[in-house]
């Protein structure tokens, strides 16, 4: 089999975090790993080379892959637009204890780090990232591009949409199902909030119980 190219996108904290969970998902396959960033950074880190974007598009490998470590869901989005021009696939990446029970459904390109749960019938869409201790129960529909910091706990019969923000630690209250608690596009739970009741479309939340974070003028 010809060696597969794969490429960690983004050489930051967590892309060093994700790099070992792609390793031991592709233990005994022939695969070669590297980092890609565009930034300003040395050539090689932990070991592993660093690529800008072009350097990986044009390497010799034929068969290459991506994986999106990047928290910001909008750069997710403009690099997974980008991977389906230039006809890259990208991986899913899930850790070897992670827990995850029936009826489970997920898009592409997501990642499920150490010791998260997803329970029982839950639907989630495209380049989910859930970082670790994180866990969703039944009955969940989670977005596109919706981020889970560590330690988040979504209880049942929740709905978040694309490109929610869950801050570490927070927590989201059980709805029902006639009323899903429903946490809104583009929203931001911040770390350690307690969300008991439903969170409109692109605003903060902060606090326990959670509340709209409010800026003071200066």
């Amino acid at each position: 089999m010809d060696e597969v190219l794969v490429g960690i996108y983004g050489a930051s904290g967590f892309g060093r975090e994700v790099l070992p969970l792609v390793r031991e998902q592709l233990k005994g396959k022939n695969a070669e790993f590297v980092f890609v960033d565009d930034g300003d950074l040395p050539s090689s880190l932990n070991g592993y080379s660093i690529l800008r974007y072009d350097d990986f598009l044009h390497h010799a490998a034929r068969d290459k892959r991506l994986v999106f470590a990047i928290a910001n869901s909008a750069v997710r989005e403009k690099l997974a637009d980008k991977c389906v021009r230039d006809n890259i696939p990208t991986l899913s990446v899930r850790a070897a204890n992670a827990v995850i029970l029936d009826e489970v459904s997920m898009g592409e390109g997501s990642i499920i780090c150490h010791f998260t749960q997803l329970t029982s019938n839950i639907r989630i869409g495209k380049y989910f990232h859930a970082n670790i201790y994180s866990y969703v129960a039944h009955d969940c529909v989670i977005g596109d591009y919706v981020t889970f910091a560590p330690a988040v706990s979504c209880n049942g019969n929740v709905v978040i949409e694309d490109h929610a923000y869950i801050g570490t630690g927070a927590v989201i209250k059980q709805g029902t199902p006639e009323k899903p608690l429903v946490v809104g596009k583009g929203a931001t739970v911040g770390m350690g909030a307690v969300v008991t009741k439903s969170v409109p479309a692109g605003i903060t939340v902060v606090g326990n119980p959670a509340r709209v974070l409010e800026h003071r003028r200066a």
